[in-house]
């Protein structure tokens, strides 16, 4: 049969086309019944499961921070609170494309390119720690408003409301308080990332720091609802974040006002402790910061002006200046040479204005050029600071002798309680010149260290313990600056205490209280001007302490040395004498006289603790 009639065939053609037909049915059938038991299976068998991958879609639980606990002073004065700001942050985990998104935001308002190093810096250093992180702290009205008009095309960009701290008496506190700081790759490591996953500043120093786990409080958390643009359309459960916790410090902001006045336009530190609770008072350190600026970020240049200036006013000299403590040192070797029993109440010595050992050709000089006379005693050798008694008694003390009894009232150690960064200062002996120095001790060396001078050396802090240590007849001062953490008990401060200082015979310190009562309230004494018009007696003791070394045959000129080579000024001393409430230490960089300089400062604390007034009319001295 021809081959074109077998293609024309109807028969054949419809026999094919049936075929494929039914080839075709079943195809669609086994496809139909294949959806419809995926459908099923998706429907029923796995209801749970995409059920809940659309609430985590729709549904989010994002942590919550906490509020920080307030700081304020013995009498509720505010020195520490929480302001509120804008914050524009990134949500990694919401932004496409992180890069463009960061170029988006910079043509929208103004980013520094520090501030996006900044955050890529913050980024690497989080981990996967924060799925949120600052870009810009404290947005402006218009700021806010434009990053709202074009919220729509920066997917992960949102501006938050958050607090941040702020200081309403700064440069007053700094030193005490300190300030919070933002996160550093360092605190990251040691922080817990949950309770820290939605803050982003912690106590850099200061009481900030101590307290940071008392002041921090503890994370919420709240289940929201969003839509695709990842805007937040309602709260479905919430966990309240635990505020931290409020601190009262025994600092009076009244006693820091007078003492930081007081100390205007000089270089020093001021430390005055209540005898009774141990609590800090007052302590300044001049010149101070503004610690505000360190908050959300300080910049460069206002960085590198406080980090460069030759006053170093970041440097809190209060707890880290170490200073010769020059005479103020004298009551303590003198009562040290009492207990001993090397000397006596009726113990004299001749005062030619030097004192020179055997076998030495150095002359040791007194302060007093032509001395203090032929019959000096302790008593008159405090009243009158004479050098050469304590040359004398210190030589026949020896250096161990001094070192250990000077010990036993916190020199050479850690005393305040509740703040990092306090110095140790240098109390000398033979083990430490030898292990410091590689040189072995000298007779000429102990000389020294009893009026002050020479390795010994000590923070006004340390004086102002040991003061009140002695104001405390031996009873060990540990001084602190928390008072009470309401509602939430004392936190246990963990350090050995030292040993009360226990003397063989306690009328010593009924003699030493007099000698040091008669250096303000005696004709003779060198701190005889702040005893003026008193209404109650002071015990103290001025200081004077050599900054540059003077040559053998020279003289201290004080207008042939620069200003910050000059002696510093120093006073410590105690009120009422009859029962001691308040120890006061001063220092005055390059001040030249305690009397004159240092003491006056230590008189406006004592009026002002004991009378509630912070002024006396005081003329100057120039003794030492």
């Amino acid at each position: 049969m021809p081959e074109y009639l077998h293609l024309n065939n109807p028969i054949t053609e419809r026999r094919l086309f049936n075929g494929r037909m039914l080839v075709s049915l079943v195809l669609v059938f086994l496809m139909a019944a294949g959806l419809i038991a995926r459908a099923v299976y998706l429907q029923l068998m796995q209801h749970d499961t995409y059920a809940t991958l659309s609430d985590e879609n729709r549904i989010r639980l994002q942590p919550v921070a906490p509020t920080r606990g307030l700081i304020y002073d013995r009498n509720g004065v505010l020195l520490a609170d929480n302001q509120p700001s804008f914050t524009l942050v990134v949500v990694r985990e919401r932004a496409r494309n992180l890069d463009q998104l960061l170029t988006d935001l910079q043509g929208i308002i103004e980013i520094s390119d520090r501030e996006i190093a900044r955050f890529q810096k913050r980024r690497k250093r989080s981990g996967a720690f924060f799925s949120s992180l600052p870009l810009k702290f404290k947005l402006t009205d218009g700021e806010m408003a434009k990053l709202a008009v074009n919220q729509y095309r920066l997917p992960g960009a949102e501006v938050r409301a958050e607090l941040v701290r702020n200081y309403p008496l700064s440069e007053l506190t700094t030193h005490v308080v300190g300030y919070v700081g933002r996160i550093n790759e360092r605190e990251i490591k040691k922080i817990d990332p949950i309770q820290y996953s939605v803050t982003n500043h912690i106590g850099k120093t200061g009481i900030e720091n101590f307290y940071e786990p008392v002041l921090h409080g503890k994370v919420g958390h709240e289940q929201v609802e969003k839509d695709a643009q990842g805007r937040v359309l309602r709260t479905l459960n919430r966990v309240d974040p635990v505020p931290g916790n409020d601190i009262h410090l025994y600092l009076d902001i009244e006693l820091q006002r007078i003492a930081d006045k007081a100390l205007e336009g000089r270089r020093g530190a001021v430390v005055a402790i209540e005898i009774e609770t141990n609590g800090v008072l007052a302590m300044v350190s001049k010149p101070s910061f503004d610690g505000n600026k360190f908050v959300t970020g300080i910049d460069s240049k206002s960085y590198n002006t406080l980090r460069n200036s030759m006053d170093i006013p970041m440097f809190n000299r209060a707890i880290r200046g170490v200073y010769p403590p020059g005479s103020t040192i004298k009551p303590f070797i003198g009562l040290a040479g009492l207990d001993a029993g090397v000397i006596s109440y009726r113990s004299k010595v001749r005062d030619p204005g030097w004192y020179q050992l055997e076998d030495d050709e150095r002359y040791y000089r007194d302060w007093k050029k032509g001395g203090h006379g032929r019959s000096v005693n302790l008593r008159k050798a405090i009243i009158e600071s004479c050098d050469t008694f304590f040359y004398d008694l210190s030589f026949k003390l020896g250096i161990d002798q001094m070192h250990d009894y000077l010990a036993r009232f916190g020199f050479g150690g850690r005393n305040l309680l509740d703040l990092p960064g306090e110095a140790l200062g240098t109390l000398p002996s033979r083990s430490w010149k030898k292990k410091t120095i590689g040189r072995s001790w000298y007779h000429g060396d102990t000389l020294l260290a009893g009026i002050g001078q020479g390795y010994f050396s000590a923070t006004p802090l340390q004086l102002a313990t040991a003061t009140a240590t002695f104001a405390n007849r031996g009873m060990t001062v540990q001084p602190r600056l928390l008072m009470t953490v309401p509602g939430a008990g004392w936190p246990v401060l963990e350090r050995s205490r030292l040993p009360d200082v226990v003397i063989k015979d306690p009328a010593d310190w009924d003699y030493m209280f007099k000698s040091m009562e008669m250096v303000v309230h005696s004709p003779r004494g060198t701190g005889r001007r702040i005893g003026v018009d008193s209404e109650f007696r002071i015990a103290g003791k001025t200081g004077t302490a050599q900054v540059v070394g003077i040559r053998q045959g020279e003289e201290y000129d004080a207008e042939a040395l620069e200003e910050r080579q000059r002696d510093h000024a120093l006073f410590v001393g105690f009120a009422p004498v009859d029962a001691p409430k308040i120890a006061v230490a001063v220092i005055v960089e390059n001040g030249e006289h305690g009397s004159s300089v240092a003491a006056p400062i230590a008189r406006k604390l004592f009026d002002g603790y004991l009378l509630d007034r912070g002024t006396s009319s005081l003329e100057p001295d120039t003794t030492q």
